[in-house]
């Protein structure tokens, strides 16, 4: 399976959160609401999540293994970083 695209869809500059992304595999399936967070100056790739009944946030779309996650997450820092001129 392929990143295909990755679009960012809004900066927001004054908070933590820095951006909502959309990524597409395969130009099949697409992934809405992905953010990327800042925390003690590193970027974080949250996954689309929501608030469980309990009051914990569970991902309810996410990278199965590491090595895939860490793929993604250097390919959406990586566009997000173009995007803002870095």
């Amino acid at each position: 399976m392929e990143v295909t695209e990755i679009r960012i869809d809004r900066l927001i500059d004054n908070s933590r959160l820095k951006a909502y992304v959309s990524i597409s595999l395969d130009n099949e399936l697409a992934i809405h609401n992905i953010r990327i967070v800042e925390n003690d100056g590193k970027f974080i790739v949250s996954m689309p999540s929501r608030r469980g009944k309990d009051g914990d946030y569970l991902d309810f779309v996410h990278p199965v293994n590491q090595e895939f996650r860490n793929k993604l997450t250097d390919m959406i820092i990586s566009k997000y970083n173009e995007t803002i001129g870095k």
